[in-house]
């Protein structure tokens, strides 16, 4: 590539809080701020309990399901407004969205998502994206997108096993936390990161492997 090409790419990599190479080692914690004076009537807000609320002991272990051992690679799970949105590696450019009292039944979970193992799920991304790189559409990008794109999917890493149960586990407790509560989730296996809006309107996203420390610092003790 031309040097000008060069300096595209590295402008890329840095202008985007989580860009196509995900969050660097420098930025394993983001915090994004909201309406200001969402956050000054925090305390006036309550917690409204949604049917997530309500199924949230018979939905926990059907999430790390998703996760673990279905097609499910993106899960966001909004508390305040009951829904709750999936992404399959077998159909990647859509989401579903499904209501938390079905998500609650075992049945719907067997007919919904398919059983596929979790590291065949992580081989099937790793084929999907190489797919992307040689189809010749692809050639159409500028060369420094290609060499973005082409860089990740040679190096990325996927949320271990561990990872994926530590933050699941933990989902009632931030839901609980009073004033501060959390509205909703996203936990991506394929960028590594969970991202996070609490009640005083502030978004963080944080990689999956700095997520108990930042409990560790952020959650009362």
């Amino acid at each position: 590539m031309s040097d000008k090409e060069n300096e595209i790419e590295e402008l890329v990599l840095k202008e985007s809080l989580v860009s196509a190479a995900g969050l660097n080692a420098s930025s394993l914690q983001i915090g994004i701020r909201g309406d200001p004076s969402m956050r000054e009537t925090t305390g006036d807000r309550k917690r409204y309990l949604s049917d997530v609320d309500e199924h949230i002991d018979e939905l926990i272990p059907w999430f790390q399901e998703l996760l673990l051992n279905r097609s499910t690679y993106q899960l966001f799970v909004g508390f305040n407004n009951g829904e709750i949105r999936t992404n399959s590696v077998f159909d990647p450019m859509t989401h579903e969205v499904h209501s938390a009292e079905k998500m609650a039944d075992h049945n719907y979970i067997e007919r919904q998502f398919p059983l596929i193992d979790y590291n065949d799920k992580i081989k099937l991304i790793r084929d999907t994206y190489q797919c992307l790189r040689d189809n010749p559409v692809y050639k159409h990008m500028p060369t420094y997108w290609q060499n973005i794109l082409t860089r990740r999917g040679e190096s990325w890493e996927p949320m271990e096993v561990e990872e994926i149960i530590s933050v699941v586990t933990t989902l009632k407790t931030l839901r609980e936390m009073p004033t501060y509560y959390m509205r909703n989730i996203t936990i991506n296996i394929v960028q590594s990161i969970v991202r996070i809006q609490f009640n005083c309107d502030g978004t963080q996203i944080v990689s999956a492997e700095n997520y108990t420390e930042f409990l560790e610092e952020n959650l009362p003790s």
